[in-house]
């Protein structure tokens, strides 16, 4: 039997910044990313991403992040952030309650709607790092 190469291991080096408030989400977007052989960074808020964006960005290949999110930064902002400073690095933003249009993001973004399927995630991920832009 053949083995079917998962998304990371053509993507070597760097990995996904995953943000997002909710502990148990947080947790499952790891696992699922990191069973398909990506290396993750979780954060629980968007100024905590920020904070290790100022220090390892470098290191960070896509930022995936939640836009509603407590603190001074929410996901919108975040992007924007990631977006000015490292424009190569894909942004990946997902939410059940806004878009990235009605969030305020100003860069181009790969959108995701809560609940998504397990699927739909990965394919996201995965053409978010392939393609570094999205369709539109």
């Amino acid at each position: 039997m053949s083995r079917v190469p998962t998304a990371g291991e053509h993507l070597p080096g760097g990995l996904i910044l995953v943000v997002e408030d909710d502990p148990l989400i947080l947790e499952f977007l790891c696992e699922i990313l990191q069973d398909e052989g990506f290396v993750v960074q979780p954060q629980t808020s968007a100024d905590a991403a920020s904070q290790y964006l100022e220090q390892h960005a470098q290191d960070v290949r896509m930022l995936l992040t939640d836009i509603t999110m407590p603190g001074k930064l929410n996901g919108a902002d975040l992007a924007n952030l990631v977006g000015d400073r490292w424009p190569d690095k894909p942004i990946m933003i997902m939410s059940g309650y806004e878009t990235p249009e009605s969030s305020g993001v100003r860069h181009a973004v790969w959108f995701i709607k809560k609940p998504w399927a397990l699927g739909q995630l990965l394919d996201c991920v995965q053409n978010a790092l392939q393609a570094n832009l999205p369709p539109h």
